[in-house]
């Protein structure tokens, strides 16, 4: 007699839930981030708490998933997406603050990056698994953090007087954390596609063969 196969989790679940919260707070926290033209001292700061909860929420929801067997199809979908949502709009939302051409470029190139790599693994790596590394999970780590901090009015000239230089020393560190952030996302983004390739020529090799 065969064992009966488990059924799978219902996608009804709170790690889910935690996902689909993170992709309804992308808008509010893209207004907060820009009202005023981000010249608002409290509106920054409900964005950037805005921010530092869906980071949370997305290493919590994972983490719950994987421990309580909640990893379902729709987490496996949204949940990228929800990452590259957030920090997709808080790339968009500060170049439009800072309005200089080196943010734009960032912007370009992070997000060209981040989004050819999600639709990738959603589309054609059904028979192509590149696990996601320590380099992938460091450029996550540093973009929360710089981009957090960035969120923040560290340079408002309206900020109290003994705040004034400790945020100014943050606000350059949050941008040499940034330059990192951006390294690692282009070597890891390289890392993976070459991945991909290897697995796909490794697979495609048996059938060529047996073709002959």
């Amino acid at each position: 007699m065969t064992e009966a196969t488990p059924a799978p989790p219902s996608n009804w679940n709170l790690p889910n839930a935690l996902t689909t919260l993170r992709i309804v707070m992308v808008p509010f926290f893209g207004w907060a981030l820009l009202v005023d033209g981000g010249e608002s001292i409290l509106w920054r700061c409900v964005a950037f708490a805005l921010f530092a909860a869906a980071m949370i929420t997305d290493k919590i929801d994972g983490d719950l998933a994987r421990a309580r067997g909640l990893v379902t199809d729709f987490g496996k979908i949204a949940d990228p997406i929800a990452d590259k949502a957030i920090t997709g709009m808080a790339f968009i939302g500060l170049s439009i603050v800072e309005a200089t051409w080196w943010w734009w470029a960032i912007t370009a190139v992070v997000l060209f990056r981040e989004w050819s790599v999600t639709l990738l693994r959603l589309s054609i790596l059904k028979k192509v698994v590149v696990p996601a590394d320590k380099l992938g999970k460091w450029k996550t780590t540093a973009q929360g953090g710089a981009l957090g901090a960035l969120c923040l009015p560290l340079l408002d000239p309206d900020l109290p007087s003994g705040l004034q230089t400790p945020f100014e020393v943050w606000y350059y560190l949050a941008l040499v954390l940034l330059a990192v952030a951006v390294a690692l996302t282009m070597v890891s983004g390289y890392q993976f596609f070459k991945g991909v390739w290897d697995q796909r020529h490794e697979l495609r090799a048996p059938a060529d063969d047996a073709a002959r």
